[in-house]
This record gives structure tokens, sequence and C-alpha cells, in this order.
């Protein structure tokens, strides 16, 4: 078949590549006219987010990931209050992209191209582009991320705003004190603070490529902002231009920057504060989730972030993704065209259910975390990253 993924994220490409690799004739089309770049964005690796380099490439675990060996919350005083093993390893988006992106043909990755509209007819559908381009296509796969257009155009949906963003940024060795450097390096961190948290954990430099070249240290600070007058203003760049969802490093208000610092100064523990003092150029996002009646509709459906929208708090959106491609992929084993549809109604209803879980387990993990609702204790076991749900404490 000629199917056209929109979106050209780490969701499209494992899609792209899965059915590539069935035979069909894939192209990807994404809106950003130059190269994607994650901007530091760290990655908790789950065995779904590398199972197509490690069952389908020589790309090796070690090219593109880090080890860590604990989690840990700090307390005030910056003491340890919890402890416990922790096997993780950690990726950045960038490694993650890098890789999938080396194993893809490029010429059939289209750059600066932003999805508009869709028109099905009978066993085709249409494509239209707002830079004027258009295409005809026997299956379409919305693989077009958080405010996907394609969910908004096929079912009304867009996503809901939490009530809180997250605050995000990162440091490398050199720019961090030995002893915080000891602290914070092979850990997964929180601290937990009044209706606020925030997390740090290394994730893996590279060279622009692939592989692995030292280490940094990421973190997420996440601040309950009410929507009104505060919300746009703090999402409201150094140029005056109110931004729909995230501020891009280097772009958000000197004076939000400075107050950032000083609260972290006066409220983080010491490792963490000297991490968000010395953060170079930390950026906003605003933290928002979003579910869906349904994930296809005739030849066209939703894969990722781009179906159903959890928040980051399980650590498993990039396993989401890669789990809806590689579903997506087996509903759609030796289809003919004419069988399209029903394929993709049989892998709908396993992503409905897989999205929605994490995504009411996530609303329930942020409310607990940010004070909205319950309490947070940290050895409870429903609090474990990871798309499948945990057991909670008794």
């Amino acid at each position: 078949m000629r199917v056209a993924v929109i979106g050209g994220s780490i969701a499209g490409l494992t899609t792209a590549l899965l059915l590539r690799d069935q035979g069909h004739d894939v192209e990807v089309f994404d809106r950003s006219p130059g190269d994607l770049q994650g901007l530091g964005a760290g990655i908790i690796v789950h065995e779904p987010t590398i199972r197509y380099f490690t069952r389908r490439s020589a790309i090796s675990l070690d090219d593109i990931s880090i080890t860590s060996d604990r989690l840990q919350y700090l307390s005030r005083d910056g003491s340890v209050e919890h402890e416990e093993r922790s096997d993780y390893r950690f990726t950045s988006w960038n490694s993650l992209f890098r890789g999938l992106e080396s194993l893809f043909d490029m010429s059939r990755y289209h750059r600066a191209h932003t999805l508009v509209g869709l028109t099905q007819r009978g066993d085709r559908v249409e494509v239209r582009f707002a830079e004027g381009d258009a295409g005809e296509f026997d299956l379409i796969v919305c693989a077009d991320g958080v405010h996907s257009v394609g969910r908004q155009r096929l079912f009304g949906v867009r996503p809901s705003y939490s009530g809180y963003v997250g605050w995000r940024g990162l440091c490398g060795p050199e720019e961090l004190t030995a002893e915080t450097w000891r602290t914070l390096d092979r850990t997964f961190t929180y601290g937990i603070l009044d209706r606020e948290h925030i997390v740090a954990y290394p994730i893996p430099t590279t060279d622009g490529g692939v592989h692995v070249t030292g280490r940094q240290i990421n973190f997420t600070w996440y601040r309950n902002v009410a929507s009104g007058s505060d919300y746009d203003e703090l999402l409201t760049d150094d140029l005056g231009i109110q931004r729909p969802v995230s501020v891009p490093a280097g772009h958000v208000q000197a004076r939000f920057v400075e107050r950032l610092r000083d609260d972290a100064a006066e409220l983080l523990p010491a490792p963490l504060a000297e991490l968000v003092v010395r953060a170079r150029d930390p950026f906003i996002t605003a933290i928002v989730d979003a579910d869906c009646p349904a994930l296809a509709s005739g030849r066209v459906c939703l894969v990722g972030d781009g179906a159903i929208t959890a928040r980051p708090h399980a650590a498993a959106g990039s396993a989401k993704a890669a789990v809806d491609a590689w579903s997506l992929a087996e509903a759609l084993e030796d289809a003919d065209s004419d069988q399209v549809e029903d394929r993709l109604a049989r892998y709908q209803m396993a992503a409905l259910a897989r999205g929605r879980d994490l995504l009411h387990r996530t609303r329930d993990m942020g409310e607990r975390l940010q004070g909205l609702r319950g309490e947070w204790r940290p050895a409870d076991p429903s609090n474990r990253f990871g798309l499948a749900t945990p057991e909670p404490m008794r």
C-alpha cells in the first residue's frame, strides 16, 4: 500500500520503519522546516522504546543510552529521605531520534509539510498541506504529536491543560560541583515540595549522531500555574509572542528565569537548587493531556501522543508510541488494501484501552505529586514508571 505517516518524530519514524519493513511504500511528512531537536529532553528506556533497535538493527543499547542504579528522594536539607535500587537506562530524545533516522531512507522524509486537511474518497485518502502540496494514499497514520491536527480533524479533540507547567533544563559535569554531580549522576532523583515537585536524572550527550559521548543531568520542575493572566504571561516569549504550549530555550522572558532561580535557591535541596540555578537557558512546557473517542476512522488512524496524550509522570510516552507502532504493524500484517478498515478497528481496540489506562494513571500521579488530590508516598508501587499498571500499595 501507499502510506503517508504524518509527523516525523519518534512515533512517526518507528511506524514508518515497521510499515516499510512489511513492504509498503511509506513516506513521512513533518511540519518542521529543519532538523528536529529534543532540546535536552530525557527519556527513560523501556523495552518497547528500543525494540526496533534490538530486533532489527545493529545499534546497541550502549550506543544510545546510559545506565543508572538507584532512585532517591532528597529532603529539603539535602539528605536522602528514601532510596531504592533502580536499574533504569536513560536516553535522550536526540539519541533515540538520530538512531531511528539513521535506519530510514531520508529521501522519503519530507520537511515543511504542515497537515491542514484530510478527505476520504472510497479506498483513497487525500492529504493537504499548508505549503500547497497534496497527495492520495491508501492509508494515513497521524503521528503528529500532542497537538495532532489529524486528531482534531477526525474527532474534534484538543489537549486540556493540567493546571501546571514543567520547567526544564540541563547541566554538564563542568557546570556543577563535584559533590552535586556525584549526588545526581547514575540516579533518578525526586524533590517533593509543597504542591509541586522536581525530578532529575542523567541523559547521554552525542556527537550529533547516534553514539554516546558523555553525560548531562536534566531536570523537570513541575509548578502549579492556574489558567488566566499569569499563565498567559508565562507562555509569552521574550519577543511578546504568546506560545500555545511551550516557550523554547533562549526565549523565556528573563524575569521568569530569574524568579525560577531565586525560588530554587530558597525551596530546593542544595544539589537540585544548584542544578536549576546553573542550567543554561531553562525552558517551559505546559503539561497537557487528551483522551479520544476513537483512534481510527476509515483509512486514517492515530498513534503515539497524536492518539491519546498522557502526562509524563509514568515516563512511558515513548514506550506507548513504540507499542502503538508495533501494534499497528501487527494488525496490518499481510493485509490487502481492501482490508485496511477492518485491521484498523482491530488496532484501535487494544490501543484505546492501553492509552486510557496510562492517561488515567498519570492524571492520578500528577494530582498527587502536585498536591491537588491525595498524598504521594515514595514507596508506593503504583508510582512506578512504565506502560503497564503497577499494583497499588494496600
